[in-house]
């Protein structure tokens, strides 16, 4: 049930009805302020301007005509022509006895929508840079997935390219010494490091190296098989960074940029056939007039350098024709940090000018700040390398560890895997709940706080609701009693609680993850409140009381942990 969508068509219906024409909104939101009720309409303002009429005797209208019998206790007129709707106690009780967070409203009309996200280079291990694009873009694919559209994930890994000449010699050179592929590759950053100081040094095998890339891309099937054994063991290290960090990307999700190499040739003939691209100093160059800078110079992309060697922009190009004619994608969201924003307005531009999008298809860079350290700079290790991703997860459990207290009755194993889900589950939301365009301060003492906006705070929350049916003594799944809101604590929790399906269709919209964090810390902080000031397994508590805020307190529970689970966080029974 989406309260504010069935608010909005009744006003809808009000506004006809006062002769209100119908290309105005009744622009229905959340109260922001106590006692304006718990939901406010302020179309009658801006129609009252157009109409050349007072606004609040406009407001009066709309609510003559307006029927929320049994909705809303109470609808009022305030200011200007604000219109303020109470809801009435017992339907939001009756709509909340009968939602649960999998029958929330799903998407009216399910789009096929392409995400791309991650992609690696498979050159080198994860580091810390790729940990934004892989968590912000997984809860998106998970949030609308949820909501009904088909979501396809597509990890545009960097499998391709002049550096895999190099890498495939070197790996030649250590299979002749009779090393296993996968032992030479056990650590990708030093494997590289060996192979560029062997390219750097030795110029029979630098030529050697150039002389594979040629047959790597003219299809050389012993090139191509070394080729493959390092994709392999290198995506390998990828998927064990997605298991530890609980995001959905698989093997299946892979299309590097290998995919396209067959698509490149025929992109830049087609451009130029279109007289787009145009020879410029030796290399195939389109100049984009929409994106020319402050002095009227246009911005060049170019498409196949004098080489004879294509760019990423050619590749991205090719992608998007095959997201488009093979994937029949409605939407195409790249989640690339902010650094690349002006690459993705040249492809994005330069596909719409080449038709190569369909006029409905969206195309959506969706940009991300970066990760930063106590210093204000890019997050580095203390001798000022690379921070790898999978000894950042390590150190993330490890630290959970050490902050999560001893309990008696918790084992070893369980201890370990609530260590686990707290750590990761601390690391993916410190980033999620900020705000995606934003740089953010990567601090261990925050993120594993379980005070404020943070992850081990929502999982305790959830916890608590666990422990008081356990203290009851009570089966929560199977638990199912009458509901009834009486205090002002439990009419605000169970308005929470019903906002969660408005809160999924405003992310999956702007693919912001923050709003659904900020949802879920303050129903967790209505919760504590709730449990503050009613009490439920207190002696003198009424049976149909305790039962009530026990179902009140069940329905927190499966949306606190439906909505972790979006974006990517666990949660465990007890902690």
């Amino acid at each position: 049930m989406n309260i504010r969508f069935l608010l909005a068509e009744r006003i809808r219906s009000a506004m006809s009805d006062a002769g209100i024409p119908n290309d105005f909104s009744p622009h229905v939101a959340i109260a922001k302020k106590a006692g304006f009720g718990d939901y406010q309409a302020n179309g009658a303002m801006s129609a009252a301007k157009a109409m050349k009429t007072n606004p609040r005797e406009l407001a009066q209208s709309i609510v003559n005509n307006l029927d929320l019998a049994g909705i809303a206790e109470k609808v009022e007129i305030a200011g200007p022509g604000f219109i303020n709707i109470h809801l009435a106690n017992d339907w939001l009780a009756d709509q909340l006895r009968a939602c649960s967070p999998q029958a929330s409203q799903k998407s009216e009309e399910p789009q096929t929508v392409v995400i791309d996200y991650s992609s690696p280079n498979l050159a080198k291990e994860m580091h810390v840079g790729h940990l934004r694009s892989t968590i912000i873009g997984d809860a998106i694919a998970r949030i609308l997935e949820f909501r009904g559209d088909k979501v396809i994930r597509q990890n545009h890994v960097g499998d391709w390219g002049t550096q895999f000449g190099m890498l495939i010699a070197e790996l030649e050179a250590h299979l002749g010494e009779g090393e296993k592929p996968e032992l030479a590759l056990q650590d990708l950053e030093g494997f590289y490091q060996r192979a560029k100081a062997h390219f750097d040094a030795d110029t029979e095998f630098a030529n050697k190296a150039r002389d594979y890339v040629v047959k790597l891309q003219a299809g050389d099937n012993n090139i191509l098989r070394l080729w493959r054994q390092f994709k392999e063991i290198s995506l390998k290290h990828s998927e064990d960074i997605y298991s530890a960090l609980n995001v959905t990307l698989t093997a299946d999700s892979v299309r590097g940029e290998s995919a396209y190499n067959d698509d490149l040739a025929p992109v830049v003939k087609e451009l130029t056939e279109k007289q787009l691209a145009v020879i410029d100093d030796g290399a195939k160059v389109v100049f984009l007039q929409e994106l020319a800078d402050k002095n009227g110079e246009p911005s060049p992309v170019i498409i196949q350098k004098k080489d004879g060697g294509y760019l990423y922009a050619t590749s991205d190009l090719a992608a998007i024709r095959y997201r488009v004619n093979e994937l029949k994608a409605d939407r195409i969201l790249y989640f690339i940090d902010a650094r690349q924003s002006l690459h993705m307005q040249q492809v994005f531009t330069l596909a719409r000018k080449a038709d190569f999008v369909n006029d409905w298809t969206s195309l959506e860079h969706h940009a991300f700040g970066t990760m930063m350290g106590s210093d204000g700079k890019p997050f580095k290790t203390r001798s000022g390398g690379t921070v790898k991703l999978a000894e950042l997860l390590v150190e993330a459990v490890e630290r959970a560890a050490k902050v999560i207290k001893n309990n008696d009755d918790i084992g070893e194993q369980e201890a370990a895997d609530i260590a686990r889900k707290v750590g990761i589950g601390a690391v993916k939301y410190a980033d999620l709940c900020k705000t995606r365009t934003n740089d953010y301060v990567f601090d261990w003492n925050s993120m594993l706080s379980f005070e404020g906006n943070t992850g081990p705070y929502l999982q305790y929350a959830y916890t608590r609701v666990k422990s008081i049916f356990r203290n009851a003594q009570i089966d929560m799944e199977s638990f199912d009693a009458p509901l009834a809101l009486h205090a002002e604590q439990e009419k605000a929790l169970a308005l929470k609680i019903m906002q969660f399906s408005e809160v999924l269709e405003q992310v999956g919209i702007e693919a912001y993850p923050h709003i659904l964090c900020t949802y879920l810390y303050d129903l967790a902080s209505l919760f504590m409140s709730f449990y503050e000031a009613c009490p439920i397994l207190k002696e003198g508590v009424a049976e149909n009381t305790k039962n009530s805020r026990l179902s009140l307190s069940k329905a927190v529970a499966e949306f606190l942990q439906q909505g972790l689970d979006l974006l990517g966080i666990e949660t465990m029974e007890r902690m």
